[in-house]
C-alpha cells in the first residue's frame, strides 16, 4: 500500500507539489515537476525503509520501488552521470574508486560520504570547524559561490561563519539528524561590525545584519542548486520585509517562502542563529545510487546505514546484518554495547546487501530565478 501511494504522488506531481494554489511553485517544466515530488518523496522513502525494518523485512523489495520510479522518469534516471557506463563504474570502483569524485551515499539522516571533498581556506568565509567540514563536490563549489558573491557585493563584510558540514566520510554526527551524506551545512548569520553572537544582548532577528544575510540567502537560493533552506519564521519575517522594501519581486518572494511545502525556505525550530541550507548534488547524489550494488567489490566501504531502533543490540544488529560486535564498535567509535535510539551506525557486512534501501532517481529542479528586471527607457 505504501508503494501504491508513493507511486500515486509521483504521477500526480503538479498538483502535489504546489502546496498552497495561491503561491505557485517556481515553473521549471515537466522534468523539474519529478524533480520537485522525488526531493518531496525523500522522507517517504526513508519512512518506509524504516517500517521495513520494523516487521523484519529490512528494506526487502525497495527494488521493485526503484524499478518503478525509473519507468516514470527520462532515461532511466540516469541523468548526471552517463559518461559512464555499468561496466566502467564498477571499473572503477574496484580499480580506481578516487578518480570518480564525491559521492553520497544514501539519505542525509542515514547515509555516509565517500570521496569527500574538504572546504578550502577562503577569504569570505571562516571555517569553525575543520573536522567537520567536508561535503560532496557540488556542496563546497555552492559555499564558494554564495559566500563570494556576497564578498562582492559587500566588499568590508566579515568573513561568513561555516559550522558544521559533515566528517570525512559522513556518517552520524553529534548533535545533528543529518549532515550525514555531504550536502548539508550550516551557516551563522552576519552581524555589524562583526559581532560575536555569544555575546548579543538582543535577539539574533534585531541583531543581524539584513542587507548582508539577505545577499547570503538569495546567492543560496539563485546560485546554488539548493533543496531547501532552514531557519527561524521570525527570522524569515525580517528577511522578506526587508527583500520587499528592497524592491525584490512580491511574487517571487512568496514563492521562496509563502508556497507551503513547495517553499525552499522553511521554518525550523532552533534555527534562529542559523541557515541550515541543504543542495542536490546531481552527480554525487547518482553516483551513490549507482554504486550501492557494488559496495562489497570494496569491503572497506561495505556498509549498510542503520538508525537504532528501541529494543536493538549490538549482537543482533550483527546477527541480522552479517556482521560482527567488534566490528560495529570499532566502525562506530564505540567503548560499550550500549546504543542510543535515533542515532545512525555504520554496520560493516560481511557479504553484499541483497536487501538495502536505495534513494530514487535525481532530477534537480531548475533554480527558483526572480523575474528579470525591465530595461530602463
Amino acid at each position: 500500500m505504501a508503494r501504491a501511494l508513493l507511486l500515486s504522488l509521483l504521477l500526480a506531481a503538479p498538483a502535489w507539489a504546489e502546496a498552497d494554489a495561491s503561491v505557485p511553485a517556481c515553473d521549471a517544466g515537466a522534468a523539474d515537476d519529478a524533480g520537485v515530488v522525488l526531493a518531496e518523496l525523500a522522507p517517504a522513502v526513508e519512512s518506509e525503509a524504516e517500517a521495513d525494518d520494523d516487521d523484519g523485512t529490512d528494506g526487502e523489495g525497495d527494488g521493485e520501488l526503484e524499478a518503478s520510479l525509473d519507468e516514470a522518469l527520462p532515461d532511466g534516471g540516469i541523468l548526471y552521470s552517463a559518461d559512464l557506463s555499468d561496466e566502467e563504474l564498477t571499473r572503477r570502483w574496484v580499480e580506481e574508486p578516487e578518480s570518480l569524485g564525491s559521492i553520497s551515499v544514501g539519505l542525509t539522516e542515514a547515509g555516509r560520504l565517500v570521496n569527500g571533498v574538504q572546504i578550502p581556506p577562503g577569504e569570505a568565509w571562516r571555517v569553525i570547524d575543520a573536522n567537520n567540514a567536508w561535503g560532496t563536490q557540488e556542496t563546497i563549489d555552492f559555499i564558494v559561490a554564495a559566500a563570494n558573491s556576497v564578498r562582492a557585493q559587500f566588499p568590508g563584510a566579515a568573513p561568513l561563519r561555516i559550522n558544521h558540514i559533515g566528517k570525512k566520510n559522513g556518517g552520524y554526527l553529534r548533535p545533528h539528524q543529518s549532515h550525514q551524506a555531504g550536502r548539508d551545512v550550516d551557516l551563522g548569520f552576519y552581524y555589524p561590525n562583526d559581532e560575536d553572537p555569544g555575546r548579543l544582548s538582543k535577539k539574533r532577528e534585531l541583531a543581524m545584519d539584513l542587507a548582508l544575510n539577505w545577499a547570503l540567502l538569495k546567492a543560496l537560493v539563485t546560485k546554488a542548486d539548493v533543496e531547501f533552506v532552514l531557519v527561524d519564521r521570525r527570522i524569515q519575517a525580517r528577511l522578506y520585509a526587508f527583500a520587499l522594501a528592497q524592491g525584490e519581486d512580491k511574487a517571487w518572494l512568496d514563492r521562496l517562502f509563502h508556497a507551503g511545502q513547495a517553499s525552499l525556505i522553511k521554518h525550523a525550530r532552533r534555527h534562529r542563529d542559523h541557515f541550515h541550507a541543504r543542495f542536490f548534488g546531481g552527480r554525487s547524489q547518482e553516483l551513490g545510487r549507482r554504486i550501492q550494488p557494488l559496495l562489497a567489490k570494496q569491503p572497506e566501504q561495505n556498509l549498510v546505514i542503520y538508525r537504532v531502533k528501541k529494543g536493538d543490540t549490538l549482537g543482533g544488529l550483527a546477527v541480522r546484518y552479517n556482521s560482527g560486535v567488534k566490528l560495529i564498535q570499532k566502525a562506530n567509535g564505540l567503548t560499550s554495547t550500549s546504543l542510543r535510539v535515533g542515532r545512525t551506525l555504520n554496520i560493516p557486512l560481511r557479504g553484499p546487501c541483497t536487501n538495502c534501501p536505495i534513494p530514487p532517481p535525481l532530477v534537480v529542479p531548475a533554480r527558483c530565478l526572480p523575474p528579470e528586471a525591465p530595461p530602463k527607457s
